[in-house]
């Protein structure tokens, strides 16, 4: 186990610093990718098209207006058995009839990775003392705006976010961007589309030269060269199609095909050299809207197996909900290695009605 999560970590601060070296990355910024909300990770994610309320501002903003008083939400999430953890938190309110506001901030971070950098001294002698600990975090602060037009059905919305990441004394980066949504709602049907980076997120990294400097080994010239400092996140594009079933007096039932349109070669299900797409789908059952139960597939992958044959993986995930006056509580169970994985995460998450009823 030792080895195991050191490696891991090895791998995550290294492969962070290396990925550096293409401006246009291919992954860049992946933990704004992760998604919010148990309620959302029940349903495979599949929510581009029935996102409502304070968790909206993430999804889709547009969903924010649906919003008819101030909520609240906090989400907390472990990864990989607990080497990394992912956390959430929002605030979102309507301005007026037809217009909302959301604000939120998320991290994604591993903490007490093993710096070995100066393990081995110039002489080669290894020395346990000169091992230290340090963290990876990743941070995003965005603001949500979303406006209706009334008696359309259709809304907009867009935020802006502000991303800060920070490995140990290593590096550190800023970053800027925006993303823009829209949707429409019927009595039965929803539509909705969320671009994510439409003007494609710019990220701009500081390298500590000191630190970098003390890593063992490193040989002038060979593999002491610095990465570059600037990065661009592609935009992402995802399509979403909903219908809300009434199955009796008591229950309803709301199913969504979502459709992530990447402009990039991926392993996603369908990929081409300009760009890939993966599919998502989710259903959400609920009794009186007090109690919910929630199941969906997403993370479509193909990926080559090592006796050369192609394997298909897919992300399954369930989760239940239940509201109790103005407080909604969440738990979803996701497997985000695949089918044929074992790394289970569990996701947890609360939402507030801010109310005076």
């Amino acid at each position: 186990m030792f080895l195991k999560r050191n490696l891991f970590l090895l791998i995550i601060v290294f492969g962070t610093l290396q990925s550096q070296a293409q401006v246009f990355r291919k992954y860049s910024n992946e933990f704004l990718n992760l998604g919010v909300g148990a309620d959302a990770f029940g349903m495979g994610k599949a929510v581009v098209a029935s996102a409502k309320g304070v968790n909206a501002g993430y999804w889709n903003p547009a969903g924010l207006t649906e919003l008819k008083e101030r909520e609240v939400s906090f989400m907390h999430a472990s990864y990989f058995q607990g080497i990394a953890n992912y956390d959430f938190a929002a605030y979102a309110l309507p301005i007026n009839r037809t217009s909302s506001l959301a604000f939120y901030a998320l991290r994604f971070g591993v903490d007490d990775i093993l710096n070995t950098t100066e393990l081995i001294d110039n002489q080669g002698n290894i020395d346990f003392n000169r091992i230290s600990l340090f963290s990876a975090n990743d941070y995003a602060f965005n603001m949500a705006y979303a406006k209706k037009l009334e008696k359309s059905g259709m809304s907009f919305g867009f935020n802006a976010k502000v991303v800060r990441r920070l490995i140990g004394k290593f590096a550190s980066a800023w970053g800027f961007g925006f993303d823009a949504g829209w949707q429409y709602k019927s009595a039965t049907w929803k539509a909705g589309i969320m671009v994510r980076d439409i003007t494609t997120t710019f990220n701009t990294w500081t390298i500590n030269q000191a630190e970098f400097d003390k890593i063992s080994g490193a040989i002038d010239g060979q593999n002491q060269e610095l990465p570059q400092t600037t990065e661009l996140s592609i935009p992402k594009i995802q399509i979403g199609l909903a219908r809300q079933f009434n199955i009796s007096y008591d229950f309803n039932l709301l199913a969504e095909a979502d459709l992530a349109i990447s402009l990039k070669h991926t392993n996603d299900l369908i990929a081409t050299s300009l760009f890939s797409m993966s599919p998502a789908l989710g259903f959400e059952l609920n009794y009186q809207e007090r109690a919910f139960l929630r199941g969906g597939v997403t993370n479509f992958q193909n990926f080559k197996n090592f006796d050369g044959s192609k394997s298909l993986s897919i992300e399954p995930n369930i989760g239940v909900g239940f509201i109790v006056k103005n407080i909604q509580i969440d738990y979803a169970l996701s497997n985000i290695g695949g089918a044929s994985g074992t790394l289970f995460s569990n996701v947890f998450s609360i939402k507030f009605n801010l109310s005076n009823n």
